[in-house]
C-alpha cells in the first residue's frame, strides 16, 4: 500500500495557517517547541501506518526532549520500512535525515543525538530491514522487495514521509532539509542525491560505499594475502613495521613529522625496501609479503578496466586487520564485505563459487547483475540535485581499510568533470591519518552538520574543515580537494592557521 505522507503534506502546506506562524515566512529564522501533551495528542494517520505510536522523551545523556514517532511505511508489496522521527521539544525549523552502516539501516538515539543537541527534526530507517547485525545479510538474496528496499527506496520513503510528520507536529514546514552518512550511510547520501534530487537541500557523504566493489575489493584483498597457502600473511609485528617505514619517509613531506601522512598518493615508499636477505626476522618482510603488500599498494584492474581491488593508502597499514584478513587465512572479519551471503542473488542456488576462488569473471557478474543497477549510486550526472540548489560534500579518511578513498576521489572527479558550472554546489574533503568514518591518528571529530548548515545559509563554499580528536589531544585543517594541509613551519601545531591548504604534488 502506498503511504499517503506526500499527498498529507501537500494538504497541510496549502494551509493559510500554517504560514502565519512566522511574521516574515516559512524561510525565516525561528525556533518552535513542543509539549509532552502535544506528542500524547499527534495524529499519526499522516504516515498512513498501521502501527504508528508517539511517545516523549525526556532530556538525557547529551539529547534535549523530544517527541518519538515511529512506524512501518509498506509502499510496495513486500515492503516494511521501519521509521523513526524525533522531533525535538526546540525546533530550528531543520529536518536531518540519518544513513545506516554496513547492511543495516540505523534508528539508535545515539546516532540522532548530535542533530537533536542542536535543534534537528531527525529522520531514521531500518532500511526496510529490522537487524542490526551489519554483516548479516542473506536477506538481501531472499527478499527482493527488501533489497530495493536498502537499495534506495527506504530512504527516500523515510523523508517524504519525515516532512509530512514535521510539518504536521509543528504546524510549519521545515525551512532545510539535510542528510548525513558515512559507509553504507554514505552510498545512502549519493543515491539520493542522483535518484531523488530534491528530497534534500544539502547531503554529507563520508566515504560511501557506493559500489560493489567495495565488496570485491575485500575479496581479492584476502585473497592477495593468503597467496602462497599463507605465505603472503602480515602478523600484527610485520604491519607496524611497514607503517612506522612509511612514516619515516612520508610522515615529514607536510613540514611537521607528527604520525600523520598527509597526501599518501604522493608517498613512494616501496615495500621491497624491507625484504629480508636471508632468514625471515621481525624487521624484515618475505618475499611473498613484499609481493602482496605491493598489490595491496597498486590494486587490481579487472578484464574491463575497472577496479576489481581498489589501491590501499600509504600510512595506515596497522590498522588494515580490522576489514582485510592481512594474516594470511583468505577470511576477514567482514566476510568479503558480506558479498559471500549474496552469491545465491549472483550466480544462483547450490553456485560453486566461493570467496577462496572468486575471479574476474565472477567480478563481472557482480557489477553487470541488476542487482547492482538497483545498489549502485555510481552515477556523477547531479545535474537535476545542483539546479534544484543542493549542495553535496564529500569526504574520506585517508587511513581507511574499509571503502578506499581512490574511490571516492574517482567519484569526485567524475563529479566535478560531469557538472562544471555546479564547482561552488560540490566540495571533497580528504582527511588524513583517519579511519572508516572514525578513528585513526587523524583528527577525526569534524562538526559537518554546522560547517554544511553555514554552507546553506551563507553561500559560501568551505576551503577547509577543522578536525579534532574527542579528547581535545589534535587539531588540523583538512583541505578540499585539490589542495592538502601543510604546517607552515612555525606556531602552534594545533592552530588551523598554522596550517595552509597547498596545491597536490600528486
Amino acid at each position: 500500500m502506498k503511504n499517503r505522507a506526500a499527498v498529507s503534506l501537500t494538504a497541510i502546506l496549502a494551509t493559510g495557517a500554517l504560514a502565519a506562524c512566522t511574521s516574515e515566512g516559512s524561510n525565516a529564522p525561528a525556533t518552535l517547541t513542543a509539549t509532552p501533551q502535544q506528542c500524547a495528542d499527534f495524529d499519526t494517520a499522516v504516515l498512513d501506518a498501521q502501527d504508528a505510536s508517539t511517545r516523549w522523551v525526556e532530556a538525557a545523556e547529551g539529547a534535549p526532549a523530544y517527541c518519538e514517532i515511529t512506524a512501518t511505511l509498506t509502499p510496495a508489496e513486500g515492503s516494511t520500512i521501519g521509521v523513526v522521527y524525533r522531533l525535538p521539544a526546540e525546533w530550528n525549523g531543520k529536518l536531518l535525515g540519518l544513513g545506516g552502516g554496513g547492511w543495516a539501516g540505523n534508528v539508535t538515539i545515539q546516532a540522532a543525538t548530535d542533530g537533536l543537541s542542536k535543534g534537528y527534526a531527525t529522520l531514521q530507517t531500518d532500511g526496510g530491514n529490522p537487524g542490526t547485525d551489519v554483516w548479516a545479510n542473506s536477506w538481501v538474496a531472499e527478499r527482493p522487495a527488501s533489497a530495493e528496499d536498502f537499495s534506495h527506496r527506504a530512504i527516500h520513503e523515510m523523508t517524504v514521509a519525515g516532512k509530512a510528520v514535521a510539518a504536521a507536529f509543528y504546524g510549519q514546514p521545515h525551512r532545510r532539509a539535510y542528510f548525513q552518512g558515512c559507509s553504507t550511510g554514505g552510498r545512502m547520501a549519493l543515491m539520493e542525491a542522483q535518484r531523488y534530487p530534491t528530497d534534500y537541500d544539502a547531503i554529507i557523504a563520508g566515504a560511501p560505499v557506493y559500489t560493489l566493489q567495495v565488496q570485491t575489493s575485500a575479496v581479492f584483498r584476502n585473497q592477495t594475502f593468503a597467496a602462497g597457502g599463507g605465505a603472503a600473511g602480515f602478523s600484527e609485528g610485520d604491519l607496524q613495521l611497514v607503517q612506522a617505514a612509511v612514516l619515516a619517509q612520508c610522515d615529514a613531506a607536510d613540514g611537521l613529522a607528527d604520525g600523520i601522512v598527509n597526501d599518501p598518493a604522493s608517498c613512494n615508499w616501496q615495500p621491497r625496501a624491507l625484504q629480508c636477505t636471508g632468514t625471515k626476522t621481525d624487521q624484515c618482510l618475505t618475499a611473498p609479503q613484499v609481493t602482496a603488500l605491493q598489490t595491496a599498494y597498486d590494486g587490481i584492474r579487472a578484464s574491463d578496466g575497472s577496479w576489481a581491488m581498489h589501491p590501499m593508502r600509504r600510512g595506515g597499514e596497522a590498522s588494515w586487520g580490522f576489514f582485510v584478513g592481512t594474516a594470511g587465512t583468505g577470511a576477514d572479519p567482514t566476510g568479503g564485505g558480506g558479498l559471500g551471503n549474496l552469491f545465491p542473488l549472483f550466480f544462483g542456488p547450490g553456485n560453486a563459487v566461493t570467496l577462496a576462488n572468486f575471479n574476474d569473471a565472477n567480478y563481472l557478474t557482480v557489477r553487470t547483475s541488476p542487482f547492482a543497477e538497483m545498489y549502485e549510486a555510481k552515477n556523477p550526472d547531479l545535474s537535476a540535485f545542483f539546479a534544484n540548489g543542493g549542495r553535496l560534500l564529500l569526504w574520506h579518511g585517508e587511513n581507511d581499510a574499509g571503502p578506499s578513498p581512490v574511490l571516492s576521489l574517482d567519484y569526485a572527479r567524475a563529479v566535478m568533470a560531469a557538472n562544471p558550472a555546479a564547482a561552488d554546489q560540490f566540495r571533497y574533503v580528504t582527511l588524513p591519518g583517519v579511519g572508516h568514518c572514525r578513528g585513526g591518528p587523524g583528527a577525526d571529530l569534524v562538526d559537518y552538520i554546522s560547517a554544511m548548515d553555514d554552507w546553506v545559509e551563507s553561500g559560501r563554499a568551505p576551503d577547509r574543515l577543522i578536525g579534532t580528536k574527542e579528547d581535545g589531544s589534535l587539531t588540523r585543517a583538512h583541505c578540499a580537494w585539490p589542495n592538502v594541509a601543510r604546517y607552515s613551519g612555525s606556531g602552534d601545531a594545533n592552530d588551523p592557521a598554522s596550517w595552509q591548504c597547498m596545491a597536490r604534488s600528486s
